[in-house]
């Protein structure tokens, strides 16, 4: 029911006689007030849906603005009321409520958007707006008022709102080939030649501010398309697709052959009246007796103990996410318009039109995620060229590394915020899975320039591959999203993107390493243990590294085949994953410098590929084998036979799930269709059967899935290196008498492994120093934190504790004068301490970098927590959300800070933030925010006690302060050493009293300092 006073508004407006609409003289104020109405509705958006129910945008607007369209104010005043009733339903109410009297709301006014949408469907509507539009682009700027430019965008807004509604699927029940509402909607806009007009404002200079609301408009026209049926639309298929086709539908056709023979099987020649009973022998029954089947034969196949049973009901955040994707092909009539409308705009927008979008986007000019219309265009846009005569002039804009970058850059962003914004996880999901497909599209075109015949363009596409490949963030973004996949909050769809993205890749990479002999890839450093010197080696020169490559390079082209038995982690030792890891790349280097190429080549690709999460998603995607199509079965076997013939671990299969879906496979009654996977399902399945012959544990392992170190105690037999080293009396005799020598030293434990004879980790060496006694727990031998390193930096007096230790008495002034004398420093102000502000409510440097210490902290801890969770450790990115952090992650103390702890600071124009490395446990981490509580109790203790404790300035030296300090101590010894037996003049002392003094002013700030002047003094 309408409320009264808005039913006097609307009736105000006018009526609808025939065809013809007679306005009331008051139309333009009922219409100004139908604006003010919606301007105070409530949550539940009432005025929004008596306006709907009551059709006023049908009956009253639009006859208005086509019959009426030379009163500007009332034609203005009728746009901007239609911009406000044809807003997106999301725009209104946030998001899809969760309540079920919101969600009611909001499926109603989603419907009254729907009865807007196919009251557009009219060419004289689009005719009038084109007209407006196009007398309005006509004026120059300096005859065009701010009201013509609002009443541009509110057309294009309008326009947008109306191609934003989304389909009824319960009214339009429509095939392919049929034309839908959005269709009639298209063709309207093409019959009144806006779509012209779209163009002209895409590549125009002079209207340029218009690129987001351009691209945003074209990238809903052309929703529900695909590049492949636009580019065949109206074209006579080839011979080589329409055997594609033929293939395509023989292959359905001996499938359905297939399932139609096996049910004939199934059941006898004669029909029986009764179903019958069977006892199934060896199943029991609730009781002691076997089980009773009622049912026919042909049924006992599915049989299951839990027919009958309800089902389970699987809780919200444990389903798995669902596909949103919807294709349709529309009328050939609309097919032919948006092609032609991709050619024009190819030729002659694209590059231009993708430029502003990019700058805006870089110079934060757009709204919140406009980036994803930049992504879409890329990945719709370069499709259609890919298809349609492959010219990459036209996409030149968007073929660059610049490009890659950005799109890794967001889909590590998406990837954060995914994990943070949990609520909203599957739009971050959605936007992440648009991001992946503009890469492969990306990928796609590179690999497209690759077979061009111009040498220009080959070399370009070289460029951008040894770009691509050389750089480790592209390389290895594969791989992260394989690990990180969680089918909960990514759908089906963008695994399979994945899947088919990664053999891609890899595809390419394989081609692109073919024939160079000299490849180097940018790695991560891995600092190296430092050893004695009496272990110490020459380092070897550049040319002998060149010569040691072309040995190796020339041993690997000329093996046939790689090391088997290469296994790069070991799972039954002790020594944690990510040590594990930092020796693996120790032995490729190893076996690099002493010309082993193919024993480090395995343990390369092993280390990368030789994972159980990444098989995961391989197999999560190839249960759904029979609705893939052949390219990705393609791709999952491919992948899957890299690991089980290449690498020769097809011990990484042997699951009791991979099993059972192999059994599927090869009793599938169209079994004929998957060749591919039924060969290497049999060869998966022989070599097991083969190894359970040697292995009477191998039916017990399929219960488990198996990382690199179970696979090689499969193999090669349990505890065969992985077993606890003993220690002889000798090395315990070694080891007690270097734990006497070093025992006063900082890390006992670091100075005593280089020393022993026979290289034991650092657990075994701490573990059997507890067990003879030398220590009395495993605290007393904790590895200093590099924490403390900079703790110290930051927060230790070193004029003041020279002061304390040294026994001769010298003033402050003098001391200073002595270090400047001996360059022990450089500069006097590297020994100055700085003041505290006077001002009231300021604090001191420390102080303000408590927030971002405590932001630290828990970064560390969620990271720990997830690496325990997940038993996988990658880079994970510090991302500073408010202000204070921001400031602190610029403070080059604070930047120290960060660098003690393990915190990587970001690759100069491939990352933006300091990511918390890999390479640290998840007890180190702990570690690490467990010592920050320290610095925090510093800071606040130093805040108390005022004046007596303010922090050293920020440019203090790098340099180590540990040996400065010592350095120090040891000098005043000389110096106190070398004293003169004859003592100075008085005159001489009474100089340096006042020159003392006056430089006390500056250095001294604690009354202890003073006392001890007097001390002198006297």
């Amino acid at each position: 029911m309408m409320n009264c006073e808005l039913l006097a508004t609307c009736s105000a407006l006018g009526y609808l006689e025939g065809d013809i609409y007679h306005k009331e003289p008051d139309c333009l104020e009922s219409v100004k007030d139908l604006i003010r109405y919606l301007r105070h509705e409530d949550d539940t958006r009432d005025i929004r849906q008596q306006l709907g129910a009551g059709q006023i945008l049908q009956n009253d607007l639009l006859p208005i603005i086509t019959q009426h369209t030379q009163d500007k104010p009332l034609f203005d005043a009728c746009i901007r009321l239609m911009v406000n009733l044809t807003q997106p339903a999301l725009l209104c109410f946030g998001k899809v409520p969760d309540d079920p009297a919101f969600r009611h709301h909001f499926l109603q006014v989603t419907s009254y958007l729907q009865a807007y949408k196919e009251a557009f469907a009219d060419e004289k509507i689009f005719t009038v707006l084109s007209e407006t539009l196009y007398n309005l682009l006509q004026l120059d700027w300096e005859q065009r008022a701010e009201e013509d430019n609002l009443l541009i965008e509110r057309i294009l807004l309008l326009v947008r709102n109306v191609l934003h509604v989304p389909a009824d699927p319960y009214e339009e029940k429509n095939v392919d080939d049929d034309a839908s509402i959005h269709d009639k909607l298209l063709w309207a806009i093409h019959m009144s030649g806006l779509d012209d007009l779209l163009k002209f404002l895409a590549c125009a200079q002079s209207e340029q501010q218009w690129s987001f609301h351009i691209l945003e408009i074209i990238s809903l026209m052309f929703r529900d398309q695909t590049s492949e049926l636009l580019v065949n639309a109206g074209q006579m298929r080839s011979a080589q697709e329409k055997q594609k086709d033929m293939q395509e539908l023989e292959l359905l056709r001996q499938k359905e052959l297939a399932e139609k023979r096996s049910r004939t099987l199934l059941r006898g020649a004669r029909h029986s009246r009764f179903r019958g009973s069977y006892v199934i022998q060896g199943l029991k029954a609730i009781g002691e007796k076997d089980v009773i089947f009622h049912q026919g034969l042909h049924n006992f196949k599915n049989y299951s103990h839990d027919v009958g049973k309800p089902t389970r009901r699987v809780p919200k955040r444990k389903q798995m996410a669902q596909d949103s994707e919807n294709q349709r092909r529309s009328a050939l009539n609309v097919r032919l318009f948006l092609r032609e409308f991709c050619i024009d705009f190819l030729e002659n927008c694209y590059n231009r039109l993708m430029y502003l979008v990019k700058e805006g986007l870089i110079r934060e000019r757009a709204q919140q995620h406009d980036e994803t219309y930049y992504l879409w265009a890329i990945t719709f846009f370069m499709a259609f060229n890919r298809h349609q005569n492959f010219r990459p002039d036209v996409v030149s804009e968007t073929i660059s590394n610049r490009t890659f970058h950005f799109i890794e850059k967001n889909i590590t962003n998406y990837y954060e915020m995914m994990l943070t914004d949990r609520k909203d996880a599957t739009s971050w999901s959605r936007r992440m899975h648009l991001a992946l497909k503009a890469y492969q599209e990306l990928l796609l075109t590179v690999n497209e320039m690759d077979r061009s015949k111009d040498v220009n363009i080959q070399h370009s596409s070289n460029v951008i591959k040894s770009n691509i490949f050389y750089l480790m963030e592209f390389r290895e973004i594969f791989l992260t999203l394989l690990r990180k996949y969680d089918e909960r909050m990514q759908p089906r769809s963008f695994l399979r993107d994945l899947v088919e993205s990664t053999h891609l890749f890899l595809k390419m990479l394989e081609r692109f390493c073919k024939g160079r002999n000299s490849l180097v890839v940018q790695k991560k450093r891995v600092k190296r243990r430092k050893h004695s010197q009496k272990t110490l080696q020459t380092e070897p020169t550049p040319e002998d590294l060149e010569q040691t490559w072309q040995i190796v390079s020339q041993e690997l082209r000329a093996s046939e085949s790689l090391t088997q038995s290469a296994v790069p982690f070991d799972a039954t030792s002790e020594t944690p994953v990510d040590e594990q890891r930092t020796e693996a790349l120790g032995r490729i280097q190893d076996c690099i410098m002493s010309c082993a190429g193919p024993e480090a080549l395995s343990l390369l690709r092993a280390a990368r590929f030789a994972n159980p999460s990444v098989v995961r998603p391989y197999i999560i995607l190839l249960r759904s084998y029979s609705q893939n199509s052949v390219h990705t079965n393609h791709c999952i076997t491919r992948m899957l036979h890299r690991l089980a013939v290449d690498l020769k671990m097809e011990a990484l299969l042997y699951q009791l799930s991979i099993f059972s879906m192999f059994n599927k496979i090869l009793e599938d009654p169209a079994v004929a269709v998957y060749q591919e996977l039924v060969t290497f399902a049999k060869y998966v399945l022989n070599r097991f059967f083969v190894f359970a012959t040697k292995n009477n544990k191998a039916f017990v392992e399929l219960l488990f899935w198996k990382n690199v170190g179970a696979v090689r105690e499969m193999t090669e037999g349990y505890n065969k290196d992985g077993a606890q080293k003993l220690w002889t009396p000798e090395e315990e005799e070694q080891l007690q008498r270097l734990y006497e020598e070093y025992k006063d030293s900082g890390d006992i434990v670091e100075t005593i492994l280089p020393l022993l004879s026979i290289s034991h980790t650092r657990r075994e060496v701490v573990s059997h120093m507890v067990s003879m006694g030398l220590v009395d727990s495993v605290k007393d031998l904790k590895k200093e934190s590099p924490l403390f390193i900079v703790f110290s930096v930051i927060f230790i007096d070193v004029l003041g504790n020279i002061l304390k230790r040294i026994t001769a008495k010298r003033s402050r002034a003098r001391i200073v004068d002595k270090i400047l004398s001996m360059g022990l420093v450089s500069d006097r102000r590297d020994l100055y301490k700085k003041r505290k502000p006077s001002a009231p409510g300021r604090s001191s440097g420390m102080v303000r970098l408590s927030g971002p210490v405590l932001w630290l902290q828990n970064s560390l801890n969620r990271t720990a927590d997830d690496r325990e969770e997940d038993g996988v450790s990658h880079p994970v990115a510090l991302v500073p959300l408010t202000e204070e952090n921001e400031d602190a992650m610029e403070n080059k103390a604070f930047q120290k800070l960060l660098r003690a702890v393990g915190i990587r600071a970001p690759t100069d124009g491939q990352e933006s933030f300091w990511r918390i490395s890999s390479s640290l446990s998840v007890h180190q981490l702990r570690s690490v925010a467990a010592s920050l509580d320290m610095v925090e109790e510093t800071a606040a203790e130093g805040d108390s006690e005022g004046n007596q404790e303010n922090s050293l300035t920020v440019e203090m030296e790098d340099n180590d302060n540990q040996e400065m300090r010592a350095q120090a101590l040891r000098a005043l010894l000389l110096s106190r050493q070398r004293k003169c037996a004859s003592s100075k003049s008085k005159g001489n002392d009474r100089i340096e009293e006042k020159i003392s003094k006056k430089r006390r002013r500056v250095l001294d700030d604690d009354d202890d300092d003073d006392d001890d002047q007097r001390g002198n003094e006297q």
